[in-house]
């Protein structure tokens, strides 16, 4: 571990209601929506913590919080000698406060007397449901060098993309002195810092802070986001506030849209983010599954997790999650399906044909695409799942559309020869 790296604290938020994931978030915190088959948003925070030599996080939760709760405790144990850990601070009712977080800068408000008990000279604030690879030890060297308050990670943006980002502009030195949180498409004039096709500098929503600055801000400031508020207001009042340039990979998994993109982005050849990278692994529960049971199945790129069975399937473009069963003539084209939590015994499967229920994964014959099946749900034989791009949003019992994609919520039951 480098040794300034021990005096910071990484603080994760665990986001709100997760409502542009619904309903992926109906029954789980956004960081503990699965990713890529295997793996949970909260993973990549955390793995980039522990290569950038930073082993002390706490992650600020508040709505459906156990199964992240149960994720956190069950995946990253440090050893007595390290000194390190992952602790969840959960909203709470106390007698100073006795509300719910009301945004990014009040859940760090509310938990400031625990962010300073482990002393640490800064603060590395990160968001719970962002893919990318960062050395934070390099952002938080760049901050030190340049003696900042705040320095916040930036990356370049095109104009359709501005809209969605806080746009600020910096100095050549890279002291910021102008931010401007998710302007509108007609506010972007003057905005640019940058040449050529991506001209904006977007913030990322990686933060660094000087825990003094932070104590002070957040006491004196009563604005409940850093980005409408706090780092807007440093800037006003003089704090030095400084971009770090990040030209990799980075992607906020807010939306359905989103989410489904970037996990069909990881089937092709060459995907922008690479779980295979050996120098920089992505950490998660370990489950000690057997390897997946291809049956004269044609699969045509397919990012399989472990643990599946498919059998006489036809599937291409897909995301397939742990514990996953396709079942004879099943074809699946541009699916993100997460799996399930547990293999069903026979005596299960004897009783789910007694009550007319499907068995989980996808039953024989059925034929899906552009779809997100969520956990443990149960597709009967024969069901067809189209295409609905360009389609109304819509909402039933047993499935969601939003932005154009089928999702089958977590347990749902999809009875035999059902068309969607």
């Amino acid at each position: 571990m480098l040794s300034f790296m021990k005096d910071v604290l990484a603080v994760i938020m665990g986001g709100g209601a997760g409502t542009r994931l619904y309903p992926l978030t109906k029954l789980r915190a956004k960081p503990a929506v699965p990713l890529a088959g295997h793996y949970r948003l909260i993973d990549i925070p955390i793995s980039n913590c522990i290569h950038s030599g930073l082993n002390r996080i706490f992650v600020l939760t508040q709505f459906n919080s156990v199964s992240l709760h149960r994720h956190i405790t069950r995946t990253y144990q440090f050893d007595n000698f390290s000194g390190g850990w992952v602790r969840i601070l959960a909203a709470e009712q106390t007698p100073v406060s006795k509300s719910w977080y009301q945004g990014t800068a009040d859940a760090l408000r509310k938990q400031l007397f625990q962010i300073q008990v482990p002393e640490p000279r800064d603060v590395l604030i990160l968001s719970g449901d962002h893919l990318y690879r960062m050395d934070y030890s390099e952002f938080v060297r760049f901050h030190g060098v340049h003696e900042a308050d705040i320095t916040v990670a930036v990356k370049p943006v095109n104009a359709e993309d501005a809209t969605r980002f806080g746009i600020l502009q910096a100095d050549k030195e890279g002291r910021i002195h102008s931010f401007c949180e998710k302007p509108a498409a007609d506010q972007l004039e003057g905005l640019e810092s940058l040449d050529g096709p991506r001209p904006y500098m977007g913030s990322t929503g990686i933060y660094v802070f000087r825990t003094k600055s932070l104590v002070e801000t957040l006491r004196k400031e009563s604005g409940s986001d850093f980005g409408k508020h706090i780092i807007p207001n440093a800037i006003e009042q003089g704090m030095r506030v400084f971009a770090y340039p990040y030209e990799g990979y980075w992607e906020d998994i807010g939306t359905i849209r989103a989410f489904y993109d970037v996990n069909l982005a990881l089937t092709g050849p060459k995907p922008p983010f690479d779980f295979f990278a050996a120098e920089w692994p992505i950490y998660t529960r370990a489950r000690y599954l057997p390897g997946s049971r291809v049956l004269d199945s044609t699969l045509t790129r397919v990012f399989m997790a472990p643990g599946c069975i498919m059998n006489k399937a036809a599937i291409t473009d897909c995301v397939i999650g742990l514990r996953s069963i396709v079942k004879s003539g099943a074809h699946l084209h541009r699916v993100v399906m997460m799996g399930a939590d547990y293999y069903e015994t026979e005596a299960q499967k004897e009783e789910n044909q007694r009550l007319g229920l499907p068995d989980m994964g996808v039953g024989p014959g059925s034929v899906i695409e552009n779809a997100i099946l969520d956990k443990n749900v149960r597709i009967g034989r024969n069901v067809v799942i189209r295409d609905h791009a360009r389609m109304e949003d819509e909402e039933t019992d047993s499935y969601v559309v939003r932005d154009g994609i089928v999702v089958v919520p977590k347990g749902a039951v999809i009875p035999d020869h059902t068309v969607i």
